[in-house]
């Protein structure tokens, strides 16, 4: 089971270059973003942890761009994978999102996984244009083209919510970009994983995983689908007794997020947590 580090991002924070070169430095298989594009005043979608229109921190309001933020990591490592936990490709232009990821694929030299979600912030989705009840097709639509540019030399796609004819794109990504979807673990996300994406992220707080994992084997293997999903969980406090348990149940990777510390401090929290990650 590998161990990563989620950044959340902000105008405020030490700069993700820095935070991923450490978390390289100190062993972590992977270094994770957000996304927002911006958080709407006025809201009908609650949030999930708070249950209303809150929000839990106000770096919701303060994201960086995750593109632009990992593009500076790769610019200082060379091992650590680079991905989003999560990104929200609904809310950009497809093509124009595919050549993003591409190319940040290319000049990393493939280590970039694409984290994703279906968005809990209907109101942020409802700026972008996506209609109400949509979002689950509109991201279907949107990884199925975006594979297509990666993948074929003449690129076609023909659904409701994208559309284009015989097309060129390069860079093309170095290798497959995993694609794992960030959404709590029912047997809708689990189908739609099974049809569409590589693995599951879980959500903040979401209780034992355990059936869940074998929920989404299940669910996997009756899809036809080969081999076994991607597991990656968001962990809290490193709790050794339950990463074993993890690790048993099918966890391929867990993530740790960072303090919104100065560098010395968070330099000191990642040596001191992959300390504890190599005494199991």
């Amino acid at each position: 089971m590998r161990h990563g580090i989620v950044m959340f991002t902000s105008d405020r924070s030490i700069a993700p270059a820095t935070a991923a070169r450490l978390a390289e430095e100190a062993g972590f298989a992977s270094f994770c973003v957000p996304e927002h594009t911006h958080i709407p005043v006025r809201r009908d979608a609650a949030h999930p942890r708070t249950g209303d229109s809150s929000l839990p921190d106000d770096r919701y309001v303060r994201t960086l761009d995750p593109w632009v933020a990992l593009s500076t990591a790769a610019a200082v490592t060379s091992r650590i994978r680079l991905g989003t936990a999560v990104a929200l490709p609904a809310e950009h232009d497809p093509l124009a999102l595919a050549k993003t990821i591409a190319s940040l694929d290319h000049l990393a030299g493939g280590r970039v996984t694409l984290g994703v979600g279906f968005g809990w912030n209907t109101d942020e989705l409802a700026d972008h244009g996506v209609p109400p009840g949509k979002r689950r097709t509109v991201l279907r639509e949107y990884i199925e083209a975006m594979r297509a540019l990666w993948t074929a030399d003449e690129a076609t796609y023909d659904g409701d919510f994208v559309s284009f004819g015989p097309s060129w794109a390069w860079p093309k990504p170095v290798g497959d970009v995993p694609i794992v979807v960030g959404a709590a673990g029912t047997s809708k996300t689990f189908d739609w994983i099974a049809r569409t994406g590589d693995g599951w992220m879980t959500t903040p707080g979401e209780g034992d995983i355990r059936d869940k994992i074998t929920t989404l084997h299940r669910t996997w293997r009756e899809a036809g689908r080969v081999g076994l999903p991607e597991v990656v969980a968001l962990a809290g406090k490193p709790n050794l007794e339950q990463l074993d348990e993890w690790a048993a149940a099918g966890v391929t990777e867990t993530l740790f997020g960072l303090p919104d510390r100065t560098e010395p401090e968070v330099a000191e929290y990642l040596h001191r947590l992959a300390g504890t990650l190599a005494d199991r």
